[in-house]
């Protein structure tokens, strides 16, 4: 009934709107196509409206961004990557098609299969606008899927911000033992004196992550192709019983499954010498200053958790994929982590005119506390557990940083790097450099290279509780060099990306909880993007990504070959000055492979020779989706492909969306799913 609510309100809402003639509102791969984010249509208003500038940037970038207003693509609001595939639900835990090692020097907890639902303080957005301005997200989808998401930024001086972001994602999933209930917040601050020497940001961001964990369906029988099991829920699945048959995102239990939370506070403040000046203008003066030389300081706490729980374990399951023989009752698992970060850095401005070109040297502490905890025992008073043990750790680290975007916005370099001096993590680095040239309608051209050098993840150390090894494993540091360049000509709608990776002693499981590490490999992967555009005013698309892929060697990792995005649509307003729609078809298809498989104890994909992880036919989806001044809808009919008949046992013919592919080895994808969302932006 909501549904349907929803989509009568949105048919009349388009009919006013539609009638109304007040004017329009309007990765790595990705690269550099899109640099400075989207377009800002929220600038340009009616004369009846308020006008509003709304601008952005990241803690650790000098670079302006804009708000993105397009329709074309669905995974702009929605938070899985087209290049990713997740184990049948929304929520669930995610893993790109292409390959990408950790690039990341220092302490590593080692949990990454929920990362793409998380908020970070990398991401967390410090705005600027001249009016107080909120975003409103709802979308819905089959079986009580939802996402809420509320966004509400002024600026309480003109240079003072604050900002407040919450996302929640529900979803029962079709399977059994797969919900998943997500909650995240950020909170941002930032703040100038009127001299503009002092600046003060501050940023509050926190994920609460909820995942069930179903183990993939039993395998004993073929139960997608049998008509008795055509309605999904009654389909086994190897953890969690019928416990896992659950329904509403307000129902946030998840009696078997994985418990992520983080709390990331960092509070970041500098002070600028250098020369003061004014601008007149009129009556009014206009306060200007040039800085030379910078001192920040970055203070930053963090506290991790990672829980695995099973209310009612399977004691075979565990012993026969953990070697674990003894589960009988509740069974937990925990890693906790807190981190204390304090850096000192200082920056010099050779061209005081241009903030955007400096050198920056500086020292960082890092404090680490891990408590790992496993061993439980159930009382009347809660739970216990028998073995808790604690670490401490610490990291004395030097880093370095580069920049240099020139004035005329045609060259943009950057140098930087990180370098563990002593310490738990002592003798890891990474090093990065890249060079952009933009050169108009000629387009733009990117190189870049990086090489690190890290510990192995602590999950694979034998103090963590995730780790179930009989023996202990020596591991060597991993290193990851990776080569890549982007070319993109705007007048052919034409990206060109190229990577090429070299690793040594590549860190990976082989199985639900065995490490291994690999010997030196190669993997080369080339993209290609491509618009086609036709009709009169351009109006009909043709929206081509081509990935290819090729490991060179005895590598462990096996990826699709080619992975190919196809987007067919019709992109105009019809008619309508103060309307535009895109409505078409998203096609997915990637080549046959011996896909990862996935341990959910440990909440990692793992590699697997021996099973090929088969796509029956290409996902299609097909959509409308719409804007009206900054109102945007989209309604999408997804996993078409699943349309079959199946013979009954008794002769009749059965007609349902059941003929799935597969995510990973026993984790088929749902069939038909209807998402309907809004999202609506405002000047208050």
């Amino acid at each position: 009934m909501r549904g349907i609510f929803l989509l009568v309100f949105v048919v009349v809402g388009f009919s006013i709107y539609a009638q109304n003639p007040v004017r329009s509102v309007g990765d790595r791969f990705r690269g550099i196509a899109n640099a400075g984010g989207g377009s800002d249509t929220l600038g340009r208003r009616n004369k009846f409206e308020d006008s509003i500038t709304i601008t952005y940037r990241y803690l650790d970038t000098a670079r302006a961004y804009r708000l993105d207003s397009s329709i074309n693509d669905f995974t702009v609001k929605y938070p899985i990557p087209a290049d990713y595939y997740h184990l049948a639900n929304t929520g669930a835990a995610a893993q790109s098609f292409l390959f990408s090692p950790v690039m990341k020097s220092g302490w590593d907890a080692g949990f990454h299969a929920y990362d793409i639902y998380k908020f970070t303080v990398d991401k967390a957005r410090f705005f600027t606008v001249t009016r107080p301005y909120s975003e409103i997200s709802y979308m819905l989808g089959t079986r009580s899927e939802q996402m809420i998401e509320l966004m509400h930024t002024q600026n309480i001086k003109p240079q003072w911000n604050a900002s407040v972001h919450y996302r929640m994602i529900g979803a029962p999933g079709i399977y059994r033992n797969q919900k998943t209930s997500h909650n995240n917040y950020a909170l941002t601050n930032w703040f100038q004196t009127q001299d503009r020497r002092y600046t003060n940001y501050v940023a509050i961001v926190a994920n609460k992550l909820k995942g069930g964990e179903s183990g993939g369906i039993l395998n004993d029988i073929n139960y997608i192709d049998n008509p008795n099991y055509a309605e999904r829920i009654r389909v086994p699945t190897k953890l969690g019983g019928d416990a896992g048959v659950g329904s509403g995102i307000f129902n946030t239990d998840v009696p078997t499954g994985n418990n992520y939370e983080d709390f990331n506070a960092i509070m970041r403040h500098q002070y600028d010498l250098g020369r003061k000046d004014s601008l007149v203008n009129d009556s009014t003066v206009i306060p200007l200053f040039f800085p030379r030389v910078r001192l920040e300081h970055t203070i930053r706490y963090t506290a991790y958790k990672y829980l695995f729980s099973d209310e009612s374990p399977q004691q075979q399951y565990y012993n026969t994929y953990y070697n674990l023989p003894s589960v009988t009752s509740l069974f937990r698992r925990e890693d906790y982590w807190k981190e204390l970060m304090n850096d000192f850095s200082i920056y010099t401005f050779p061209d005081e005119k241009n903030t955007q070109q400096f050198l920056k040297v500086g020292i960082a502490l890092q404090n680490l506390t891990g408590i790992f905890r496993d061993g439980i025992t159930e009382t009347t008073d809660g739970i216990n557990y028998a073995d808790d043990r604690t670490n401490k750790a610490y990291n004395l680290m030097g880093h370095g940083e580069y920049r240099n975007r020139t004035k005329n916005q045609r060259w943009d370099l950057l140098a930087r790097g990180n370098l563990y001096f002593v310490g738990l993590n002592a003798g890891d680095y990474d090093a990065a450099a890249s060079i952009l040239g933009s050169f108009g309608k000629i387009g733009s051209l990117k190189l870049g290279f990086e090489n690190v050098n890290r510990s192995p993840s602590y999950i694979t150390n034998p103090n963590s509780s995730f780790y179930f090894m009989k023996d202990t494993v020596s591991l060597k540091k991993e290193n990851s060099t990776h080569l890549y360049a982007t070319l993109y000509q705007p007048l052919l709608k034409l990206r060109l990306s190229g990577h090429y990776y070299l690793v040594n002693n590549y860190i990976y499981y082989t199985d639900f909880y065995t490490i291994n590490q690999a010997s030196l490999f190669n993997l080369l992967q080339i993209s290609a993007h491509k618009t086609f555009a036709f009709g009169k005013k351009d109006q009909f698309k043709w929206i081509s990504d081509n990935y290819f892929q090729q490991v060179i060697g005895n590598g462990p990792v096996n990826v699709p070959s080619w992975l190919t995005r196809n987007r067919i649509m019709y992109e105009g307003n019809l008619g309508f000055n103060n309307l535009k729609i895109a409505m078409g078809f998203d096609t997915r298809y990637r080549t046959n492979y011996k896909g990862n498989n996935y341990s959910p104890l440990l909440g990692q994909f793992f590699y697997q020779d021996s099973t090929t992880v088969k796509y029956k036919l290409p996902d299609i989806a097909a959509f409308v989706h719409f804007r009206i001044n900054s109102f945007r809808a989209f309604l999408r009919a997804e996993n078409l492909n699943t349309f079959r008949s199946l013979a009954a046992p008794d002769g009749s013919t059965s007609y349902g969306f059941t003929n799935s592919n597969f995510a990973a080895p026993d984790y088929p994808y749902a069939g038909l799913i209807i998402r309907f969302g809004i999202f609506w932006g405002f000047v208050n």
